[in-house]
């Protein structure tokens, strides 16, 4: 069964949709992650099972692993092995059909075409037909979603999407570098100015981070996670009856998953994979 895998790296919020996709077509899907992954919407990140054992993301559970010979077992409890091996190790062993890279680093961290009979990066930092196979574009847009089989896609803006009106005022980062400290949890109602969270910088001294819209929380970094000044810790949604959407699968997410079992369903129908 090794060379039956789809193997995605990362397992942050826009890689679990395509997880989810993948799983949900019956496809072997095992992810890897780093030993300490950093996504803040953490309710509908599988990568979430690296520090719980488990997550469970619309009925998928993403189980931890903690070598790949433990990985056919878990799938074949209808379960997602997660394996924290951020450099990739278990490609080799594995030689998988698929590879995907969903880190969403907006750069290369090594993913190449070698690694598999296909290949698929979701965003920008790749060029498609030369460092991997295909890209899928992942700005939001007319474009979110588009399959690339050369060329880049869209440069990293800086500028988070447009949401109720909101695009960097929704996204909170720090504003110095310490241990963050939640006050609040997704899915909590604040106003403007509300403490959500601290930052224990050296000494012991705490920083107030604040709500900068009012709004729902979306997304919040993990308590005690170590931080960089600028680091992306918070994500405010203004719509507050968009409650529930913080514990499902977003739009984007959905759309660049479809991407990708599109081109892997291709593949397998011409006979080039499995």
């Amino acid at each position: 069964m090794g060379k039956q895998w789809i193997i995605v790296r990362g397992g942050g919020d826009i890689a679990t949709g395509t997880i989810h996709r993948l799983w949900s077509a019956g496809l072997p899907v095992l992810v890897l992650e780093a030993e300490y992954p950093s996504a803040i919407r953490r309710q509908v990140a599988v990568s979430e099972a690296v520090y719980d054992g488990e997550a469970v993301v619309e009925g998928m559970k993403g189980v931890r692993i903690q070598g790949v010979e433990e990985a056919e077992v878990v799938w074949k409890k209808g379960h997602v092995p997660v394996l924290v091996d951020a450099k990739g190790k278990a490609i080799e062993r594995l030689s998988p059909s698929v590879v995907v890279d969903g880190i969403l680093a907006k750069r290369n961290l090594g993913t190449h075409r070698a690694m598999a009979p296909l290949t698929v990066a979701l965003g920008p930092g790749f060029e498609a037909g030369k460092d991997v196979d295909m890209v899928i574009e992942t700005m939001r847009g007319h474009n979110l979603g588009r399959i690339l089989r050369s060329g880049h896609a869209l440069p990293d803006t800086g500028v988070p999407g447009n949401i109720g009106g909101y695009t960097s005022e929704r996204v909170i980062h720090a504003e110095a570098a310490g241990i963050f400290r939640s006050v609040c949890r997704i899915g909590d109602i604040v106003s403007a100015g509300d403490e959500i969270a601290k930052i224990e910088r050296t000494g012991g001294r705490m920083l107030s981070v604040k709500a900068t819209i009012s709004g729902i929380i979306r997304g919040l970094l993990r308590d005690g996670y170590p931080i960089p000044r600028g680091f992306k810790i918070a994500d405010i949604d203004p719509r507050r009856e968009e409650l529930a959407n913080c514990f499902t699968i977003s739009d984007k997410a959905r759309c660049i998953a479809g991407s990708v079992l599109e081109v892997v369903a291709a593949c397998y129908f011409k006979e080039i994979l499995f």
